[in-house]
């Protein structure tokens, strides 16, 4: 990853293209109102995305099937 750890597929992070990293942000499903605070911790490679969650942040937000949510983001730090 780009913060030189080891990913966890279960950690509560995400990859970002503007976001800092190090910044925790506030991501909330627009579908179910599920939320997660989260930490950006690598880089998306993705354009049109603007967060590539870990399987651990999707599953929380009830997202890990369809792959792909609207979401709102809030930064925290």
């Amino acid at each position: 990853m780009a913060n030189g750890k080891r990913f966890d597929p279960l950690a509560m992070t995400a990859a970002s293209r503007t976001l800092p990293l190090g910044t925790t942000v506030r991501v909330t499903n627009l579908e179910n109102h599920r939320n997660a605070l989260v930490l950006v911790t690598d880089r998306v490679g993705r354009r049109g995305r603007a967060l590539d969650l870990s399987l651990g942040a999707a599953r929380h937000l009830g997202m890990q099937k369809q792959g792909l949510a609207r979401v709102r983001i809030q930064r925290i730090s």
